[in-house]
């Protein structure tokens, strides 16, 4: 499962001209998920997400996470995250899970985010055409692989 994770002072989904999440001071957290992901791979992304320092303290160092600011979030679907461009020209995107796998994973995510962030997680709507709007505050951007624990 890849995260890439955005620190942002604003951020929205829109889906055919209706805007379908909205948050302030948060993040964006776009989820990648693989057929080797497992039920281990999101308690220990979302947790590493929820507990990530990366906002600032009074002092202006990254030393609070989104939980000590009370922060939002938005996650959305992103298999683009798997794709491999090791041959060619053309992604692919052979490592990313089919739908029927795929959806049940991306809605223990959020769950599992809502859990550790103790508040409602906002989201796009998978396979959907989204346009993502953001305002990445630093820019602070953060990619985490979970297989890799990094």
């Amino acid at each position: 499962m890849k995260a890439l994770i955005q620190r942002v002072t604003q951020a929205s989904v829109t889906i055919e001209n209706e805007v379908v999440a909205s948050i302030s001071n948060g993040l964006l957290i776009l989820i990648g998920i693989e057929e080797a992901d497992t039920q281990e791979d999101i308690v220990w992304l979302t947790s590493k997400i929820a507990n990530l320092r990366i906002f600032g303290d009074e002092n202006g160092v990254m030393n609070l996470s989104v939980k000590d600011i009370n922060g939002e979030i938005i996650v959305v679907s992103q298999f683009t995250l798997h794709a491999s461009t090791k041959k060619g020209n053309r992604p692919s995107y052979i490592k990313a899970a089919k739908p029927d796998l795929a959806i049940p994973l991306y809605e223990q995510f959020v769950s599992q985010m809502e859990v550790e962030n103790e508040k409602k997680v906002q989201t796009g709507q998978f396979g959907a055409d989204m346009k993502v709007s953001l305002l990445n505050d630093g820019p602070v951007t953060i990619i985490i692989d979970s297989k890799n624990k990094e």
